[in-house]
């Protein structure tokens, strides 16, 4: 199974101006509310006053809705939750984009704008009916204390938190930098309780995963998210890479799913000249429409450069591999990115909430959207479409090499993504992996380095004995698709005829964890292999143990030592020029 898979499966288990038009079209509305339908009925039949009609007449369905709830309804209503509850169910019908956030929730915006917060900086998850520790971070107060993935939260400054949620024991474990709580815990392994006084900091998140300069001169830089001011650390990066000998780079944009569009611009403007149109931004508030430009001049536009992505790679990440594509300044490898061609703002709403919203969509250089899904057009399940490639539209890039619309960016070379098996995604959600490495961290104090360490096949076979003490139960979606085509196999009346064929593929089909332990050895082993570094080395040496054998970026590394292959790979065929010139308009 290729790395860009094991992610892909992780990935399973982010004024004035603006001000004082939406506050006129408040009191737009608000005019037509206050002076009721009977005005709406005398003003012209435009859509427009049909619109403002429509919004009246639903919000005056709306109150008197809430108004027979909380004066007849059987019991007391929790009012907040029921209307935070309509609100994030009537913004799920338009994209996933589009969020509500109440003034107790405005800490998870600022969290994925800024990539920081105030807290302990650990990952917690719901495990076994218990909230546990999932994953510290490293260099943070959380791993600072001693706290270790898999320890059992039982008590935050004495409150109980054994039948919390997973949101309340957030709440309780963030608060203001420079306050200290007392963490009581439950070491597995351990019958004694463990208590903690850890102080809480203003968590900020590195955006730079990991940077290193390979052989043959090649500078490496994993780059993690578009969080505010993240384009700085890329700067600081990327020249202390030059300075220690780096002739090339890879820029590791897999699983990031983006963030705010100013960074992805300043990225781009370090490898390419100023005044270069990056982005475009087009929504029905044309005043908000804008043309990113690089503003400075670039650090350095000759150096040979590859950008990695994956299906995890979105938005920001999207812009920045599309630009570098459309500019022929980067060779794009890995696999297709997700898609997301739409812009969010965030705008204040009362009592201290904040709705973001998706305004625009953005277009690259070579003048294409990526948006794969098209929201506006449901099918009447009520499901979203991927935009099929027959449907997508041809556009150039800056010398004239060929790519498409409507369906994230593609690589120039893709790598071939191996299919996983349903087992490994079930072994990860159920927490069957976690719990075993929990356990085997326990018998085992130190490891090897993440460039060198490996499971031994004994304590694979000790995983298969594990999994088997867990009534460990899985789905085959193969499985469930044979069951749904009986069902209407026997409908129809066809089942009858086939029933000795159908029996023996669903013989096949059947779930055997024996069998497929061993079938997916390869696979589930690298899960493991990837907790267990985690647990010793946090999320910089799970990186560094995945890129030993990661085919990408033996790809990437290929195509930097080659430079007839680089800048072939940049350059377009002698017809795609001509056609490109072709279609160019006439003066």
């Amino acid at each position: 199974m290729s790395l860009v898979s094991l992610r892909t499966i992780r990935l399973l288990v982010k004024y004035s101006i603006q001000v004082q038009n939406m506050k006129k079209f408040l009191f737009l509305i608000l005019l037509v509310i206050g002076t009721g339908s009977a005005v709406v009925a005398q003003a012209p039949a435009t859509h427009k006053n049909k619109r403002y009609f429509d919004i009246n007449k639903n919000i005056d369905i709306f109150n008197s809705v809430i108004r027979e709830l909380d004066m007849f309804y059987v019991d007391s209503l929790k009012v907040d939750s029921l209307m935070q509850g309509t609100i994030v169910n009537m913004l799920s019908r338009l994209d996933p984009y589009t969020e509500y956030y109440s003034e107790e929730n405005m800490g998870d915006l600022r969290f994925l704008t800024t990539g920081e917060y105030a807290g302990i900086g650990a990952i917690i998850s719901y495990n076994n009916n218990r909230v546990v520790i999932n994953e510290p971070y490293e260099g943070l107060p959380a791993a600072k204390a001693g706290l270790k993935a898999g320890d059992i939260i039982l008590e935050i400054d004495g409150e109980d938190m054994s039948k919390a949620s997973v949101k309340d024991v957030s709440d309780k474990l963030k608060g203001t930098p420079g306050t200290t709580l007392n963490l009581k815990i439950q070491r597995p392994g351990e019958k004694k309780e463990r208590t903690f006084k850890i102080l809480r900091e203003k968590i900020e998140m590195d955006p730079i995963t990991y940077a290193t300069v390979m052989d043959n001169n090649i500078g490496y830089l994993h780059y993690g998210s578009f969080t505010q001011n993240s384009s700085d650390n890329v700067k600081k990066t990327v020249l202390d890479l030059k300075n220690k000998g780096a002739q090339s780079l890879i820029i590791d944009l897999r699983g990031n799913g983006g963030g705010i569009l100013e960074e992805a611009v300043n990225v781009v403007n370090f490898f390419v000249p100023k005044g270069k149109e990056i982005v475009s931004t087009k929504g029905k508030v044309k005043q908000w429409d804008r043309s990113y430009r690089t503003q400075n001049q670039p650090l350095d536009e000759l150096i040979p450069m590859v950008v990695l992505i994956d299906t995890g790679s979105a938005s920001a990440s999207e812009i920045v591999a599309g630009s570098l594509q459309d500019l022929d300044r980067a060779v794009i490898v890995g696999n297709r990115s997700f898609g997301k061609g739409l812009v969010q703002t965030s705008r204040e709403l009362p009592y201290g909430g904040n709705i973001k919203l998706t305004t625009s969509k953005y277009y690259i250089p070579s003048g294409r959207c990526i948006q794969a899904l098209d929201y506006s057009h449901r099918n009447p399940d009520g499901s979203v479409a991927r935009v099929p490639d027959s449907l997508t539209n041809v556009f150039y890039t800056e010398s004239g090499r060929e790519v498409r619309d409507g369906g994230g960016i593609t690589p120039d070379l893709t790598i071939p993504q191996k299919s996983s098996g349903t087992i490994s995604y079930y072994l990860i959600t159920g927490n069957i992996v976690f719990d075993y490495v929990t356990q085997w961290v326990q018998s085992h104090p130190a490891i090897a380095s993440p460039e060198t360490f490996s499971l031994p096949e004994s304590d694979y076979d000790a995983f298969k004995e594990f999994v088997k003490t867990k009534d460990f139960k899985y789905d085959q979606m193969s499985a469930r698709s044979l069951q749904q085509l009986k069902d209407v196999m026997e409908f129809e009346g066809y089942f009858e005829p086939a029933s000795a064929e159908f029996h023996a593929l669903e013989a096949k089909l059947k779930p055997d964890l024996d069998r497929d332990l061993t079938r997916f050895h390869d696979e589930i082993k690298r899960f493991i292999e990837t907790e267990i570094v985690q647990r010793y080395y946090y999320k910089k040496g799970v990186l560094i143990n995945e890129l030993q054998q990661d085919e990408a970026l033996k790809k990437a590394v290929e195509v930097l030592t080659d430079k007839s292959l680089y800048e072939s790979t940049l350059k377009p065929s002698p017809t795609k020029a001509l056609a490109k010139k072709d279609k160019q308009p006439s003066v």
